[in-house]
């Protein structure tokens, strides 16, 4: 199956909303790994990476979020050098 890494930067209100949990959630739901972690510009930073399918997934849901969240973009950067090998999709603090 192909794989597909990907970082992402999500904007809006984003933070103080349960959008790290909710997105480790639906990542371990989807079988993706990565990490998640709040940024000092009130937007949340990702790294996602797995199956293709599965990490469009992703990306899908956080353009909604959790329900109280309201996303007013998410930009994506694709890299496939030096990905670190991560057996699971936690949060890091930001």
């Amino acid at each position: 199956m192909a794989q597909r890494y990907v970082k992402l930067s999500i904007h809006g209100k984003v933070q103080g909303v349960g959008f790290r949990y909710s997105a480790i959630r639906e990542a371990q739901r989807l079988g993706i790994n990565g990490w998640i972690k709040n940024e000092a510009d009130g937007s949340v930073s990702a790294e996602a990476y797995g199956e293709k399918g599965a990490v469009d997934e992703f990306i899908k849901w956080c353009w909604q979020g959790p329900p109280a969240a309201q996303v007013r973009s998410v930009e994506i950067s694709e890299e496939l050098e030096n990905v670190e090998e991560v057996d699971k999709f936690n949060y890091t603090k930001g």
